[in-house]
């Protein structure tokens, strides 16, 4: 099946095969079903899995039986890995695991009942059985979790036509790889040999003479998120994994690490939105419960920017015009304060932002507030009084986008760093406090200067 009749123009399923595919569900047209998916890529393959409603999911899974390719479970979304491997018992589970790579076969059972995965476990070869428990017992979100457990070592006192030899020969090797590892008999890592430099050099040259032994190994308990930086800052196509005894235990390549970055990029932003955890395919009730809290919590800090305005309502009675203009004055320190903030929770997550910067960073954004503030102060200034007829009311709501301005642009970077110092995800929390500072200090600052100058 030809890319252009699977994508549209914009890189999404085609919706006519979308179609076809639910028809052939309905009606129970099985040979038409598996023609339609048979030539599939795993990747659109799973795509088309996600789109499907539950009951259509569940229908697909058990007419495609057998026929489903091992790889699309490893490019399920995760809500939906776990609902197709419940559906598919565990002896078809487990021969998908067998022909997979280690970290695509942690992946698919990492989130199934103990009795199911210990079962699934039990039908795999002794080799295959301890590499995934080996794998399975390193945190969630490791470089042990995500790491391909077979690579190619060598021990140094081999020659290059030994190595390739071996590589021809030998069966179950990763069917991928750049580099070839150089270990001590006690499998410590003590040298690299890029497979370029190992095809450029005579077939008697030693192995320990062509290795590098500039190694950055990565620890099995480092996060994926920090292991991901480190093969951003070094330009890496693969990186070794080593246990706490530094012995060779895996290794991480670059495609593990583009779904480690799309993921960690997915997260910041749910966080920052409150709706952490959320897929496209979650239930409504899962989702209303997963948003109910931070709303809940988004509620309480509205109530306490209203106890100002609540404060101040004798004068908001006096002159409506009040009314009228503090939202903008609020609105507009919000939306400030969100620019910065986004700016500064991206770069504590890339840990471009930190102590050593951290001072220009925040005297910079305080200095751009104050700049907006300005500028917005001469523009709504000029609009109140055109709007009110009033200097007075032009002059207050001027001021008051002043302070306001200039605090949104410290609590958009100060709340994240002190967030950051105490231990606690900025992206989560930020939202809230910011939101809340800049609410009650522009109700504040704006119905305060009215009191004093105009009432």
């Amino acid at each position: 099946m030809e890319q252009e009749h699977i994508r549209d123009g914009e890189g999404a399923l085609n919706p006519g095969l979308v179609r076809n595919v639910r028809d052939a569900l309905v009606d129970d047209q099985v040979w038409e079903l598996r023609r339609l998916v048979s030539e599939l890529h795993e990747a659109d393959l799973a795509d088309l899995i996600e789109i499907l409603k539950p009951h259509e999911r569940n229908k697909f899974i058990e007419i495609i039986g057998a026929d489903l390719k091992p790889a699309t479970l490893s490019e399920l979304e995760e809500t939906v890995r776990d609902e197709v491997v419940d559906a598919m018992p565990n002896e078809r589970v487990a021969d998908a695991v067998r022909k997979l790579d280690s970290d695509d076969a942690v992946y698919v059972i990492e989130n199934l009942e103990e009795s199911d995965k210990s079962d699934i476990l039990a039908k795999l070869s002794e080799g295959d059985r301890a590499t995934l428990e080996r794998s399975l017992d390193y945190p969630d979100s490791s470089a042990g979790r995500i790491m391909q457990a077979d690579v190619i070592a060598v021990p140094p006192f081999w020659s290059v036509g030994q190595t390739i030899d071996y590589m021809r020969e030998t069966e179950n090797l990763p069917d991928q790889f750049s580099e070839i590892y150089v270990t001590a008999p006690n499998f410590h890592l003590v040298g690299i040999v890029p497979l370029s430099k190992l095809l450029r050099a005579e077939r008697p040259t030693p192995i320990e003479t062509i290795m590098s032994d500039d190694i950055k190994p990565i620890s099995a308990f480092e996060d994926q998120e920090e292991v991901a930086r480190r093969f951003e800052r070094y330009n890496l196509m693969s990186a070794p994994v080593v246990d706490t005894d530094a012995r060779l235990v895996g290794v991480v390549t670059v495609d593990d690490i583009v779904e480690v970055i799309q993921e960690e990029a997915r997260e910041d932003i749910h966080a920052l939105g409150g709706v952490r955890d959320e897929a496209l395919t979650d239930t409504v009730i899962r989702i209303t419960r997963r948003r109910f809290a931070w709303l809940l919590i988004n509620l309480g800090t509205a109530i306490l920017a209203s106890t100002v305005i609540a404060y101040f309502d004798a004068s908001i009675k006096e002159m409506v015009a009040l009314a009228i203009l503090m939202p903008i004055v609020a609105s507009m320190g919000g939306n400030a304060a969100t620019q910065t903030m986004t700016v500064a929770v991206r770069a504590l997550a890339t840990r471009e932002l930190g102590s050593v910067n951290a001072a220009r960073l925040i005297t910079r954004e305080a200095l751009v507030g104050l700049a907006n503030g300005i500028l917005f102060a001469v523009i709504m200034g000029i609009v109140a009084y055109f709007w009110f007829d009033s200097t007075g009311l032009g002059l207050v709501i001027g001021a008051a986008m002043v302070c306001n301005m200039l605090v949104a642009g410290l609590a958009g970077i100060l709340i994240p760093l002190t967030l950051d110092r105490y231990q606690i995800d900025p992206a989560v929390a930020s939202g809230v406090f910011v939101t809340t500072v800049t609410d009650v200090v522009g109700f504040f600052v704006f119905l305060y200067f009215a009191a004093m100058w105009l009432l």
